[in-house]
């Protein structure tokens, strides 16, 4: 394996069916303007409520791509 750098950001998926769908937005997200994704990492979860009840499923998540020149 060749030496590398990664870059990580975060990112906020959100969902009104769960967390797991609040997850998969972010990543999909990215990999429309991020190449080379590597690693996306769930590190918070947490819910917007309304009137006592859940409004949204929100996931923040890490994730790591190839860093390029110019990135």
């Amino acid at each position: 394996m060749a030496d590398s750098v990664y870059k990580v950001i975060e990112l906020v998926g959100t969902s009104s069916e769960s967390w797991e769908k609040a997850a998969a937005m972010a990543v999909e997200r990215a990999a429309k303007s991020l190449r080379d994704l590597r690693i996306a990492e769930v590190s918070e979860l947490d819910m917007q409520l309304k009137d006592g009840k859940v409004e949204a499923y929100r996931a923040r998540v890490r994730v790591s791509f190839k860093f390029e020149e110019g990135t």
